[in-house]
């Protein structure tokens, strides 16, 4: 699978241009599934925040309102209790999947109890994560980002990719998202860690890592 692991969405025309060589089409032509899950579980989020991704109202983290051919919401929490052949056929012919921020741990959960963790990597469509997105692709987040604990407890996630994250940094609203507040957090990461701003994204095809940016970013190694 490819993704596209971004802190605020397709923020810059440079995290754009990564997302067009990863679909190999342009936007216009390309199906999209979103995924608003993470959303309710998050104290600065919730359900707005999930009407405002899906209906691309929220111009600080552009995801769903790019342009595309088709969109389609894929909630995560509902699927458990719906037919399979009601929503795997649709997930393995989409393009993309757009997948929102809010709380990575509560996300997490939902992707293994509707079954999506098992299917990803199998998947033809291109992973496009924004913040809490991007990190439950990771092994773990660090205690630094746990809010809703899962009941197995922990702060780990799906690990398929081989990097943590801390995403916006130096952020003007999230006074504990300082460069200084993110070397604290990397030395408990028990991987290589990206720490990166809302103009940056990480790129990632074939398991080879390239960092996408128009502001700045810092890697830490484990």
């Amino acid at each position: 699978m490819r993704f596209l692991l971004t802190s605020a969405g397709i923020t810059n025309t440079s995290i754009r241009d990564a997302l067009v060589d990863l679909l190999g089409r342009p936007i216009a032509e390309a199906s999209a599934l979103c995924i608003p899950t993470g959303s309710y579980a998050h104290p600065m989020a919730g359900p707005g925040s999930a009407w405002k991704f899906i209906s691309g109202q929220e111009p600080r983290t552009p995801m769903c309102e790019l342009g595309w051919k088709s969109l389609g919401v894929l909630e995560l929490t509902a699927l458990p209790s719906i037919d399979e052949a009601l929503w795997v056929p649709m997930v393995r012919e989409t393009d993309v999947l757009l997948v929102n921020g809010g709380d990575a741990l509560y996300l997490c959960h939902w992707m293994r109890q509707s079954g999506l963790a098992d299917l990803l990597p199998s998947l033809r469509a291109v992973y496009v994560g924004l913040s809490a997105g991007s990190m439950v692709m990771t092994p773990s987040i660090g205690k630094e980002f746990v809010g809703w604990r899962p009941p197995t407890g922990g702060d780990e996630t799906l690990g398929l990719v081989g990097f943590s994250m801390f995403p916006h940094l130096d952020h003007e609203d999230l006074p504990d998202n300082s460069m200084a507040d993110a070397e604290r957090w990397a030395v408990g990461m028990p991987v290589p860690a990206y720490a990166i701003d809302d103009q940056t994204a990480i790129k990632v095809t074939d398991g080879v890592v390239e960092v996408v940016s128009e502001g700045h970013w810092k890697r830490f190694d484990s």
